[in-house]
């Protein structure tokens, strides 16, 4: 993989349950292995459970720069806070920034305050899609999910992400039952596959010819025993 290839600022979208955190998580530490000045910037307003935040330590041991509202023993806090300093490495041409958004169009509004950063051809807006999720396990419900954060954030989503999953328990029949799925999506709005996001194990079984770069995930946010 080559993640340097994307643009320097990398917006993160999903709705609950899909893997976005996840996958920012380890999307961030797959950057630092190409890339010097990476910063994730946890930008979920909404959901409680499972933000990038709560992995500051192990990111920033790891070398990434963690921004968020809450750090330390008030990482689980449930508060409506984005911290000012998020605008340094949205500023500096030298940082390569990934913002891990909240779930829906309500989460993106911590977003839509920084659009003038967002100029056509300076970033990508990832749309992560678990096909197995109640909103957007068809055409229409991930359309309609892409649709309201681009019309609240006034930027378009650059590429999908297919990260159709049941946990460890995820197959590889599961992940081309997504694929069909971010393929109609692909087909309908013009947005090209990005990555297809699996466990190591799953992501070995893939089709050679499988639309989107295969990207490998581990289990980061969620305990062993959860």
């Amino acid at each position: 993989m080559e993640l340097k290839k994307d643009k320097r600022i990398r917006i993160i979208i999903g709705h609950y349950g899909s893997g976005k955190t996840e996958f920012a998580v380890n999307y961030a530490l797959a950057l630092k292995n190409e890339c010097e000045n990476v910063t994730l910037c946890d930008l979920d307003i909404v959901n409680p459970y499972f933000r990038s935040r709560e992995k500051a330590e192990m990111l920033e041991a790891s070398g990434v720069k963690v921004i968020s509202g809450a750090r330390g023993h008030h990482a689980n806090l449930d508060i409506p806070m984005v911290s000012s300093s998020i605008l340094t490495p949205l500023q500096s041409e030298h940082e390569q920034v990934i913002l891990d958004v909240g779930g829906d169009a309500i989460g993106a509004r911590a977003l839509a305050r920084f659009k003038a950063y967002f100029e056509e051809g300076q970033y990508d807006m990832f749309c992560v899609v678990n096909a197995y999720r109640e909103q957007t396990q068809d055409l229409m419900g991930v359309v309609h999910h892409i649709r309201t954060i681009e019309d609240t954030v006034g930027v378009k989503v650059t590429g999908l992400i297919n990260n159709t999953h049941l946990l460890r328990e995820t197959s590889l029949e599961d992940v081309l039952k997504g694929q069909a799925l971010v393929v109609e999506v692909s087909n309908k709005l013009n947005i090209p596959i990005k990555y297809v996001s699996s466990l190591e194990k799953v992501t070995r079984q893939l089709p050679e010819d499988i639309e989107g770069e295969k990207f490998p995930i581990q289990m980061i946010m969620r305990e062993k025993w959860m």
